[in-house]
């Protein structure tokens, strides 16, 4: 079938993409924990994640990364990147739970979200930013609810489309035994990743996300970098200028575009229900 070969060049440029970043991002001044993400980002989404490591984050000449990546939109990519790449695992691991245990599939929906947003918030945003949040987790908890909720509103919204649709009739296709059904996931991570950006670019542009960040080795100001957030909320006045502390008050710009971010979950979900066969008990 023309499928089978497809996924195999497939994954063949996913683990060639794998190993190129792993060992590349490696002299990029970056934070160690954006480097992870990049790596998790280009297990989902292969060649691509190769092509926006490179667009986005990689040094183009040296002493250069803080001005190259002070722009809006490699700032917005590592922003959502973040919210791919910590997401994507708890997405997944739902998904494959929801499979082995043959959850029907909006129950399975339903894990695949509370596991993406559970891992995305208490691991990859709060955790790794509790020192920047004066070494309280719980203050880092309720500084990053909102910027991952709306954020991981639109990545669900856009793969719950894929992940109803495409072959859909294909028992193989939700076995995670099989090859198509990574694909199919790779697919929905990656279409995800599109949907979530321009929530992403409203959420850095309010100063409620970060993204890129240099982190040189001479630096003057020494950071315990393993628990600095990847692309987290912006919690100390940044080289960017980025406000320090951005409260998540729920003033009208924030809770119309908390209203948007539903409303896409929401016609993920119509779509899935009108075109994917999506019922509340198969």
């Amino acid at each position: 079938m023309i499928i089978d070969g497809v996924m195999l060049l497939w994954f063949g440029l996913t683990a060639l993409s794998v190993a190129f970043v792993a060992i590349d991002i490696r002299t990029t001044p970056e934070s160690p924990v954006m480097k992870w993400g990049f790596v998790l980002l280009t297990l989902y989404s292969g060649p691509f994640g190769a092509f926006l490591h490179l667009l986005g984050c990689r040094e183009p000449l040296p002493g250069l990364h803080e001005r190259y990546v002070a722009v809006r939109w490699p700032q917005v990519l590592g922003s959502t990147m973040h919210c791919v790449a910590g997401d994507g695992v708890g997405i997944l691991a739902g998904a494959v739970i929801g499979a082995l245990v043959a959850l029907p599939q909006l129950a399975d929906l339903v894990l695949e979200y509370a596991l993406g947003f559970g891992f995305g918030w208490t691991i990859f945003q709060a955790l790794f930013m509790r020192s920047m949040a004066g070494g309280s987790y719980s203050s880092s908890l309720r500084s990053t609810f909102m910027s991952e909720l709306l954020s991981m509103n639109c990545l669900m919204g856009g793969m719950i489309v894929v992940s109803t649709l495409a072959w859909r009739s294909v028992p193989e296709a939700h076995e995670p035994t099989e090859p198509l059904f990574w694909f199919r996931m790779s697919i929905a991570l990656m279409v995800g990743f599109v949907v979530a950006y321009p929530m992403n670019w409203w959420l850095v542009a309010n100063h409620l996300k970060h993204g890129m960040m240099t982190v040189r080795p001479d630096a003057s100001t020494k950071m315990d970098m393993g628990e600095m957030a990847m692309s987290g909320t912006a919690t100390g006045r940044s080289e960017h200028g980025h406000e320090a502390g951005a409260r998540h008050t729920l003033h009208p710009p924030l809770a119309a575009m908390t209203a948007v971010s539903f409303l896409v979950l929401a016609a993920g979900l119509g779509i899935a229900f009108v075109f994917g066969g999506l019922s509340v008990g198969g």
